[in-house]
């Protein structure tokens, strides 16, 4: 039997090409922006921009894909994605149907005092480092820029500079190593940047990144930030890949230093100071709470991890270091570390600004649940350019709307009651895996992983049928975890004075 195909996996197959071929050759629509609005989970309303098209319209699409392995089969995964009894094209989809068309609620975000028209600000990295890329980010629609961190030493990068860690099969990946460390521009020249686009972008956010390695100079950039316009300025506390000793993640790990160095900058200054946290440290919440009492108005985290990767584009004249890594495989890390902060008791009224692989508006939202006013992209960024705006705003917008939430704020840190500590979880109830016997394809990879990772409670026979052994299971759902067709689910609750019950 046929399975249908998987629109998510074909959906990162795409290239996600510049003027994309397949675009232009779809006379009726825009197929390569409904690819992408299902590539970055949108698929309910990617329908929108294959509308008018017929099969004849995405078949000269796909026929134009210039796919390096094979061309994307276009036409089958949208009408995966839109499933029509009555007829062909993908875009039969009622319009009525669309949540998405009626008015979407605003995205706009008090940030340390001020107006943010959305929560989704460009990371102080190299997707910023000049004004016209900040332009076009902003024009793109993107509310805000923490600029490259600004320095008064002298900046010599290292080529090449960055490694990606993937899976192989796709074009993008999931790790990314940089050896990057600030602006290499000199420092009036930036501010100088900096106060430009301010004047040209009144109604954007513009944050200034800093770092000294002195008392005199954190005062003397924080002036210059101040004096050039900026709303705020953040102190980088966290650069893991610094060749100067003293300064990045050599601070950060220093609660006296982020205490002492915030508060000099906070004496002499009068907009937001935002120290960012490095997560190269047992226990953020030790600098963190410095920086809460020396006065921050909000707090950046995090930075990025350090790291080794071994392949040779890792190499620099043919010598390797450690280096920070990024992308989506950090998300987990961030959010732990952005909710020891929101859970501490004693740093209370303080905001957070979310950082580490935020890709998608489901990214974003959980940041933002966990108690961050905004979030800042880089890495996603680099792989795919500032056009990722258009799914992080729909996507987000169109996720308050089916809740009925007309505020971006009320969602900021609706999470955090839900966690507790391991001593006050659950351990008196127990819930099965149940298989659901039409989705199962007989592979045995449950079998496998229970047999050699688990507790052995599957048996699998001749008729390649997976079965849960009661009396052996201890719901651990590992089983579920490698279902490749999600064909394993949950039971319901019960006590574990039941579990032998058969």
């Amino acid at each position: 039997m046929k399975r249908a195909i998987n629109i998510h996996d074909e959906a990162r197959r795409c290239l996600l090409c510049t003027d994309a071929p397949c675009s232009r050759a779809c006379k009726k629509g825009d197929p390569a922006r409904a690819i992408r609005a299902i590539r970055f989970d949108n698929e309910e309303m990617a329908w929108q921009w294959v509308a008018a098209c017929d099969d004849n319209d995405l078949l000269a699409a796909e026929e134009a894909c210039i796919h390096y392995d094979r061309p994307l089969r276009i036409r089958e995964m949208l009408k995966a994605a839109f499933p029509s009894d009555s007829k062909e094209a993908a875009g039969d989809r009622p319009p009525t149907s669309g949540a998405h068309l009626a008015p979407q609620p605003s995205l706009e975000i008090e940030f340390c005092g001020i107006t943010c028209e959305n929560p989704f600000f460009l990371a102080s990295s190299a997707v910023c480092t000049n004004y016209e890329m900040v332009a076009r980010a902003f024009e793109a629609g993107w509310a805000g820029v923490f600029y490259k961190t600004i320095c008064l030493d002298d900046i010599r990068e290292v080529s090449p500079r960055f490694d990606a860690v993937s899976d192989g099969g796709t074009t993008d990946f999931f790790g990314f190593r940089n050896m990057e460390q600030l602006s290499e521009n000199p420092a009036d020249v930036d501010f100088d940047i900096l106060h430009r686009l301010k004047e040209n972008y009144p109604t954007k956010i513009v944050v200034a990144s800093i770092m000294g390695q002195t008392e005199e100079q954190w005062i003397e950039l924080a002036k210059m930030a101040e004096a050039a316009g900026v709303d705020a300025v953040e102190l980088n506390f966290s650069c893991p890949q610094m060749r100067l000793a003293g300064m990045g993640s050599d601070v950060g790990q220093n609660a006296e230093l982020v205490t002492f160095y915030t508060a000099y900058v906070k004496r002499n200054v009068s907009i937001p100071v935002i120290p960012k946290m490095t997560p190269n440290i047992t226990q953020i919440n030790q600098p963190a709470m410095g920086a809460y009492f020396a006065g921050a108005n909000a707090i950046s985290a995090i930075n990025t991890i350090k790291s080794v990767t071994m392949g040779e584009r890792a190499s620099v004249s043919e010598r390797k270091a450690i280096s920070g890594y990024s992308g989506r495989a950090v998300k987990p890390i961030a959010l732990r570390h952005i909710l020891e902060m929101a859970k501490n008791p004693i740093m209370k009224n303080i905001q957070f600004s979310g950082i580490g692989g935020i890709e998608t508006w489901r990214d974003a939202l959980e940041f933002i649940q966990l108690g961050c006013h905004n979030v800042q992209v880089c890495t996603a960024v680099m792989q795919y350019g500032y056009r990722i705006i258009d799914d992080l705003v729909l996507g987000l917008q169109h996720y308050m709307h089916q809740r009925g939430i007309s505020r971006l704020a009320d969602l900021v840190g609706e999470e955090l009651p839900r966690f507790v500590t391991p001593t006050d979880l659950d351990r008196d109830t127990i819930v099965f895996p149940k298989i659901d016997r039409d989705r199962c394809i007989g592979c045995g990879r449950c079998y496998t992983s229970c047999m050699d990772g688990g507790h052995q409670a599957i048996s699998f026979g001749a008729d390649r049928q997976p079965r849960i052994q009661g009396k052996r299971c201890v719901g651990c759902h590992l089983c579920r975890l490698v279902c490749p067709t999600g064909a394993i689910g949950a039971a319901k609750r019960i006590g574990k004075k039941e579990k032998c019950r058969e």
